[in-house]
């Protein structure tokens, strides 16, 4: 399959091309940066020029478009939210304009967040929960999926929405929890430090966290079927803060790990706990998480020994 790839130089993206190659398929992987992983044809493009996106879709004639791009980070969206939203609601119009027109015949794998739902009295949380976006990423990738399914009905796109809940592994920046403990472990590490002391804002914060890997492989296993609709990415299983520090502690039994509240991290609204249902993924697909967290844990480590200087 022709693959056009969004956001192919950031985490799941870049993922997400490695699988799509090792599958066969023909990939583009755009990106402002301009940047993809190997094997892969890349192209420097900002999702907001429109003209630009329509003759990059004209061009390249996907049988499938992987959305992935986005600002994703939730803390950030609180200091940028103007910037938040013109990325990912902008985005988003110039991309379905040049798919309607130049591309309407493909499969189309658009990438939300399970963010969307905000706090939910019970889990797990299935795609019928009603959406309650608490942050303005949240609202951001809330307009995004339904404008991707008013396009959907308008003009018989093949739209199947996939909400991912938290996902991790090498590759992802340190302004994520696990990358980032991971980091700072091996940071001390290469210091010749015998402990070390992470800050984290609410410890009891619960996310429903699966390895990127098999994240990527759920969406393209949505993109060679003929499904539609929202599908929920996620394993099922919650880890508080305090358990990912010290799963993470437990990997590094060289340094003394002390876990530590800062109440400057600490958000004023704060999703407590997202734990999802993939029901309605596993009956379509047969997708199984396969990838247990405690290599997620080893392979972001490794990843971070092998990036940062001084080794």
């Amino acid at each position: 399959m022709r693959a056009l790839i969004t956001g192919a130089s950031g985490f799941a993206g870049g993922w997400l091309c490695r699988a799509c190659l090792e599958a066969g398929d023909e990939v583009l992987g755009v990106s402002r940066s301009g940047t993809a992983p190997e094997g892969a044809s890349a192209a420097a493009l900002d999702l907001r020029n429109a003209d630009a996106v329509a003759a990059c879709v004209r061009s390249f004639a996907p049988e499938v478009v992987y959305h992935v791009a986005a600002l994703s980070s939730v803390g950030r969206s609180w200091t940028e939210p103007a910037r938040t939203l013109e990325a990912n609601v902008g985005g988003a119009v110039a991309l379905l304009e040049a798919i309607r027109r130049h591309a309407p015949g493909a499969r189309v794998v658009w990438v939300s967040s399970s963010e969307v739902y905000g706090t939910v009295a019970e889990g797990p949380i299935a795609e019928t929960v009603a959406c309650r976006p608490e942050s303005p990423y949240a609202v951001s990738k809330l307009a995004a999926e339904q404008l991707a399914e008013v396009y959907a009905r308008a003009h018989g796109l093949r739209v199947v929405v996939v909400r991912p809940f938290s996902h991790s592994g090498p590759g992802q920046r340190p302004i994520f929890l696990l990358s980032n403990i991971a980091w700072q472990a091996v940071s001390a590490r290469r210091r010749g430090e015998r402990t070390l002391r992470v800050a984290t804002g609410n410890a009891d914060v619960r996310r429903d966290v699966t390895d990127v890997r098999d994240v990527v492989r759920a969406y393209r296993l949505l993109a060679v079927g003929d499904h539609e609709g929202v599908v929920n990415v996620c394993s099922g299983v919650t880890r508080s803060t305090a358990e990912q520090v010290a799963a993470l502690a437990g990997q590094v039994p060289d340094l003394a790990v002390e876990h530590v509240v800062d109440p400057g991290l600490v958000r004023a609204s704060e999703v407590m706990e997202l734990r999802g249902d993939s029901s309605r993924l596993r009956s379509a697909t047969g997708w199984r998480p396969e990838i247990p967290y405690e290599r997620t844990v080893a392979d972001t480590i490794a990843f971070w020994e092998a990036t940062l200087p001084g080794r």
